[in-house]
């Protein structure tokens, strides 16, 4: 499937369905979806979603996900208000990672954080910064 979408041309569409069912989700049904501000461009987040969280994304336009560690979907903001709407969904062009292009209401990053990539490798430490991605 994805292999011929490369050729297709602008505009052209195919059927959400068939398109789900073409995704490579991992042995655990899983696709990394990575959240980015649309506003901003800011790379919020890294997490995961089965094809239940992509299908229910679409039709709720809130973003949800799939916990690896409680294993069970949630919804950005289900317990910390800090809600992403969705604004896009994109798939790479191999189908295997999603980009969900949201609105941001309060920090992402579970340590109330803009972004969850606060972290930066700089040559042989990690320093914390505050620079949104």
């Amino acid at each position: 499937m994805f292999k011929s979408l490369e050729s297709e041309r602008a505009g052209q569409t195919r059927d959400l369905t068939d398109v789900l069912d073409a995704i490579p989700f991992d042995q655990q049904g899983l696709i990394p979806a990575i959240a980015q501000d649309i506003d901003s461009g800011t790379v919020l987040m890294l997490a995961w979603m089965d094809r239940v969280a992509v299908e229910r994304t679409l039709r709720e336009g809130r973003v949800c996900y799939f916990s690896r560690s409680r294993n069970q979907h949630w919804q950005k903001g289900e317990t910390s208000g800090h809600i992403q709407d969705l604004v896009e969904l994109r798939l790479d062009c191999d189908g295997d990672a999603i980009l969900v292009k949201v609105r941001q209401r309060g920090p992402a990053c579970h340590t109330n954080r803009e972004s969850c990539f606060y972290l930066l490798a700089d040559q042989d430490q990690i320093r914390v910064t505050t620079d949104p991605v």
